[in-house]
């Protein structure tokens, strides 16, 4: 089985740019960014329960390894950048770890390399159970409603916020129900130990107002690099500046 995606395809002796986009997204998420770079092959995915993956169904991080493994295979891609987003990065980082066979570098962006503690990962079990019950049972304008009102969106503003939703809107809830739980940050390793040993150009991009994660991107063992004018959703709200700063990546290597 492999996942619906979306080639775009130019230079063959280029590194392909394969990019995950985050929670509720989709293939589109990213073709901002990455229409910027016409000189690369580049590969939008859509994630299991997401897009043309709704019907895709995922157990668990592996699973979803397998599942881009298998995509990238079925696109003959052999060299890639992997590039993703909050739940994009997280399962960006978990297969760059698990498989890294033809990866040429890893960039995330305002994602979570995982919990260190066992109540951190208690507690945040409960709080994804119950998102994933709203998103299963409840009409998705309300949950978007709510959910764009978390800590992590403080620096979107009403419209912002409104534009969001009416994006969003039109999942199927029952399958993002279904993938919340399969990959919550609960139920991710902590993968800081495996980046830190890793054979791979790592980056780390962060919005600057977004101070949760700006704190993890000082954690690890990667250059962090701030966004300016963004806040979690940085690609969506300054999309210019996060193409400079893979732009900037990829002439270093």
């Amino acid at each position: 089985m492999i996942l619906h995606a979306r080639a775009e395809t130019a230079n063959p002796d280029q590194p392909w740019l394969v990019f995950l986009h985050g929670f509720s997204g989709d293939h589109r998420e990213w073709q901002p960014v990455g229409e910027h770079f016409r000189d690369y092959s580049r590969l939008y995915v859509d994630l299991p329960g997401h897009g043309g993956s709704a019907e895709i169904p995922a157990t668990d991080f592996a699973q979803v390894s397998v599942l881009l493994s298998n995509t990238l295979h079925s696109y003959n891609i052999l060299s890639y950048w992997l590039i993703g987003y909050s739940l994009g990065g997280r399962l960006g980082m978990y297969h760059a770890c698990a498989q890294p066979q033809g990866l040429a570098g890893l960039i995330v962006e305002g994602a979570h390399p995982g919990l260190t503690d066992a109540e951190a990962r208690r507690q945040r079990a409960e709080n994804d159970a119950r998102w994933a019950a709203r998103f299963h049972d409840e009409p998705l304008e309300a949950v978007f409603r709510d959910w764009y009102q978390q800590p992590v969106f403080a620096s979107l503003n009403a419209d912002a916020r409104r534009a969001l939703v009416t994006l969003r809107e039109h999942n199927n809830g029952a399958a993002l129900a279904a993938m919340l739980n399969a990959t919550s940050l609960s139920r991710q390793p902590d993968l800081r130990a495996a980046l830190h040993a890793r054979t791979f150009p790592f980056y780390y991009l962060c919005g600057e107002h977004d101070a949760k994660f700006r704190a993890i991107g000082d954690e690890l063992a990667a250059p962090c690099l701030l966004i300016a004018a963004a806040g979690h959703n940085a690609h969506r709200e300054n999309p210019a500046a996060v193409a400079d700063r893979l732009a900037h990546i990829l002439r270093l290597h």
